[in-house]
């Protein structure tokens, strides 16, 4: 399997256990706590964050302590699909 495949679902995963949807979110620097300290030395990493921002899966919240993301609720089809 992908290791960007492995780090999305990992997220996915993590931020649909804590129910952080919409208004509730967390740093992005949060993201990839819990993965192997191979994975999470990655360049798939930054990557895998990236392409879940574009495709809207996750949603940004810029503040003045850093970006905040969550999960899109319009999206709940395509995250189960990915967790699954």
């Amino acid at each position: 399997m992908d290791e960007k495949l492995i780090i999305k679902k990992f997220i996915i995963r993590k931020l649909y256990r804590k129910r952080m949807w919409l208004h509730k979110h967390t740093n992005i620097n949060n993201l990839p706590k819990g993965l192997s300290n191979e994975l999470r030395i990655s360049k798939h990493t930054k990557k895998a964050v990236e392409e879940l921002l574009k495709e809207h899966i996750l949603l940004s919240k810029p503040t003045h302590y850093g970006l905040e993301v969550s999960l899109n609720p319009k999206k709940i089809k395509d995250i189960e699909e990915l967790i699954d």
